[in-house]
């Protein structure tokens, strides 16, 4: 246990070292960690650590999915379902079939061990591309379809999964009944998602109490997962039915205080899990290593280059076509207009694998019911992580320069300057209902003149805080107030901090201070994303 937990802390040490240093190359985090978790397995004295399929499925996919959902808009995601569901449903599918295809053909695997590779290699990750993309200000629109994407295909490939693991096991598969299941899985966990997300949000509205809200937030995700799962389903959809309606009714329902608390809270927590899971995903490179021995080198390599190179061409035979034929109806081209190929480009270009895929792969029996070795089981899981570290290594490196090279990029910053104006604009609209609120609340109610000095005073400064325009010239004068208030909120701690070793405040005094003063250089980070990148 002792050896477990240094092991634990020298992975927090390399996770917190290697973000670092990605933030310094400008290279995206889970490529760094996948290395340095290879690096680190190979390390002479270091366990070998293996990654408990369960430990993925079970317990780290159910907050991954559950955080990204609430962090969605529902408006956005309704907007844009037909890519969504053509990208998480089709091309998964698609993907599926053309690695069976390929393996069958050129390998030579039966079709029910090629379907079963397919699905799991099938889904794109959804950590590592739109870490990548976010940092590279591409379009809105682009993240909500690669998002959306990454919540939704996990669902269909663990779906068609479970369909291919029955069918080698039994040697029987029914295409119509295994679509009315698809069906009938898809409809009932969004049922259970959302009744999930009722039942929380009531429950934490009731409580109002942080820290007991928080826990009922971490408790949601795992509810919502389980319970489909456990009855034969992917637990997905039913987790990301609950986060988009959290997303979209919870904040009139969620205090302040708790959302303040929760925001922190949830990002450490996926922090953790996300650069925790790429490490050990790194790390699964010593066992398969040392299995590989069993096996043809020459054989492993080639099957590895053909399944990632089939997923890779895949995606975008189905993207293209997935994107413009629609568009050939009228109601469909006039609601959405065509986006630019860069756009599709892009977005075929986004195909990371991640550690879902190779948790699949792990989670393979060991033996057929009759007794026999699960075929090609060795095989499945040296490919699976093949196409991770591939997929996930080139393409993770490449979007960058792709995304240069296209002029993607100022799309993006002509939408994040327009955004901008909206919520200035919005801001204004905001304050200036609640000033004729306020002009009412002093009709009706009996209020001294200093209490509606202060409020004025309040909504004054409000309002003046509010930049005029979006000129290069304002933005870099904003930069540097910003720059300023940081440099004397330092100050103020310091003044503090000699107060509190001269005894002449409490430390429950200094806490207090700290917290309005730790509020404010926070409000001062939600300003600088105003700034024009």
């Amino acid at each position: 246990m002792e050896a477990r937990f240094q092991i634990f802390l020298i992975l927090l040490a390399v996770l917190a070292g290697t973000a670092l240093l990605a933030r310094r190359i400008n290279v995206a985090p889970a490529i760094l960690l996948l290395l340095a978790g290879i690096a680190l397995a190979f390390v002479p004295g270091v366990p070998s650590l293996e990654l408990p399929p369960e430990l993925v499925l079970l317990l780290v996919l159910p907050p991954l999915i559950y955080s990204a959902s609430v962090g969605m808009s529902w408006r956005e995601f309704k907007f844009n379902l037909r890519p969504i569901i053509l990208l998480a449903g089709g091309c998964v599918i698609f993907s599926a079939f053309a690695v069976a295809a390929a393996t069958h053909y050129l390998i030579g695997l039966p079709w029910s061990v090629g379907f079963l590779l397919g699905a799991i290699v099938a889904p794109p990750d959804v950590v590592a591309p739109l870490a990548i993309a976010r940092k590279l200000g591409l379009p809105r629109r682009i993240l909500v379809v690669l998002e959306g994407e990454g919540l939704a295909n996990d669902a269909t490939a663990l779906i068609l999964y479970r369909f291919a693991v029955l069918a080698i096991s039994t040697g029987t598969f029914s295409l119509s009944k295994a679509s009315g299941t698809f069906a009938v899985i898809v409809a009932c966990e969004a049922l259970f998602g959302v009744a999930v997300g009722w039942l929380s949000l009531r429950a934490r509205h009731w409580a109002r109490d942080p820290q007991v809200e928080i826990t009922l937030s971490l408790i949601t995700p795992y509810i919502a997962y389980w319970v489909p799962e456990h009855l034969g389903g992917s637990g997905v959809i039913a987790t990301v039915a609950c986060g988009l309606y959290m997303s979209w009714n919870g904040p009139l329902l969620i205090s302040s205080a708790t959302r303040l608390q929760g925001i922190f809270f949830w990002d450490l927590v996926i922090y953790l899990i996300e650069g925790l899971l790429f490490l050990l995903t790194g790390f699964q490179m010593r066992s398969l290593f040392e299995k590989s021995k069993a096996f043809p080198l020459d054989d492993i390599l080639s099957a590895t280059a053909l399944v990632a190179a089939i997923i890779i061409v895949a995606r975008f035979a189905w993207v293209f076509p997935a994107t413009y034929l629609p568009r050939l109806w009228r109601r469909v081209r006039e609601r959405d207009p065509s986006p630019p190929w860069q756009w599709v480009f892009v977005i075929a270009f986004t195909g990371v694998r991640g550690a879902v895929s190779l948790a699949a792969a792990l989670a393979l029996p060991f033996a057929l019911p009759d007794g026999e070795a699960f075929p090609y089981r060795d095989l499945i899981l040296f490919v699976s992580f093949g196409v991770i570290f591939i997929t996930l290594i080139g393409l993770g490196l490449g979007l960058p320069p792709v995304v240069r090279w296209l002029g993607v990029a100022q799309a993006g910053r002509a939408e994040h300057v327009a955004e901008l104006e909206a919520e200035i604009a919005a801001r204004r609209e905001a304050l200036g209902a609640a000033l004729k609120s306020l002009d009412a609340i002093t009709d009706d109610r009996e209020l001294s003149d200093e209490v509606i000095k202060l409020l004025r005073v309040r909504h004054e400064n409000r309002t003046n805080q509010l930049p005029d325009s979006l000129d290069p010239e304002t933005d870099d004068v904003s930069a540097a107030g910003i720059d300023l208030t940081r440099e004397l909120i330092a100050r103020e701690r310091k003044f503090i901090h000699a107060l509190l070793r001269d005894g002449k405040i409490t430390d429950e005094t200094r806490r207090r201070i700290e917290r309005d003063l730790d509020l404010e250089e926070a409000s001062l980070a939600n300003r600088e994303y105003r700034k024009i990148p």
